[in-house]
């Protein structure tokens, strides 16, 4: 099936969208030229991130490679169950499980992160981003304390109880990708108040493109808010997304450039921290 629409020179943007999908496999290629005339349109969706590093945003401050193909389990390391959580901060989070991955988002979050397992002293087990950074920390009996921008000396965790829905990418159809391109060129737009152009190429893992896109630019839009990082993005002038044999990050020449790896799931997608490393350089 072939999707196309197209807005003509007088509307104030013009967007383009094909996706052909064969059998079970989508191919989506979209590409948005937005103007700045959309900076007055309201928000929608407004991005919110639980690990934020300030009010706004600063890079990543650990160092890191890239993720390991599998996380598998260690004797002695403890895995906290599925469920809905709620740190003495009042901060709330799901907790899930993707085969050997334990994934968490926050409340009023788009994304969703991948957590890597080390063992700690006394038995207790370390859970790590992609960018090195401790978000929990599992006691050998189960207590649990949670690390981020509201508590980063931590805080100690309970079981808020109820039913923790799914936290693996869904799949979008051609209407919705389109309404989705929409939205986020209007946030764009807004943030940065001048024309950028998005590009998303996905033949194997549309699910997995299409989070890619939400996270990069609810991350592009946090670092506009923040005053001192802002000018990091006037360089920006594109923002691309591609399938790969390994996740990475890249911004050389205006663009950022996100590559996705689908055979490794949710775990090939590069998080906000590591987006955040990329475009503000380290000192």
């Amino acid at each position: 099936m072939t999707f196309a629409a197209k807005h003509v020179t007088e509307n104030p943007f013009a967007l383009h969208v094909e996706a052909n999908h064969a059998s079970t496999v989508a191919r989506a290629r979209a590409t948005i030229i937005m103007a700045s005339a959309l900076a007055a349109l309201p928000i929608l969706c407004a991005p919110t991130s639980g690990l934020a590093m300030d009010a706004g945003v600063q890079r990543a401050a650990v160092s890191a490679g890239d993720y390991p193909r599998g996380i598998r389990a260690t004797p002695g390391r403890t895995t906290p169950p599925p469920g809905r959580y709620v740190a003495a901060t009042g901060q709330g989070f799901i907790l899930g499980r993707q085969g050997s991955l334990t994934l968490l988002r926050f409340d009023r979050s788009n994304e969703t992160w991948v957590l890597r397992a080390s063992s700690a002293p006394r038995g207790d087990t370390i859970y790590r981003n992609d960018a090195g950074e401790q978000v929990l920390r599992v006691t050998s009996s189960g207590g649990m304390t949670l690390y981020s921008s509201r508590s980063p000396g931590g805080s100690p965790v309970s079981n808020a109880g109820g039913t923790a829905p799914s936290l693996e990418p869904q799949a979008l159809g051609p209407v919705q990708l389109f309404n989705l391109m929409t939205r986020r060129s209007s946030l764009i737009s807004d943030a940065v108040g001048r024309l950028v152009q998005i590009n998303v190429y996905g033949d194997e893992s549309e699910a997995l493109c299409v989070e890619a896109l939400i996270v990069t630019t609810d991350t592009v839009i946090r670092i506009a808010r923040s005053p001192s990082a802002k000018p990091f993005l006037d360089r920006m002038r594109v923002i691309t997304i591609v399938e790969g044999n390994r996740s990475a990050v890249t911004y050389q020449r205006g663009e950022l450039r996100i590559v996705v790896d689908p055979s490794r799931g949710i775990a090939g997608r590069p998080s906000s921290a590591r987006i955040i490393r990329a475009i503000i350089p380290e000192e």
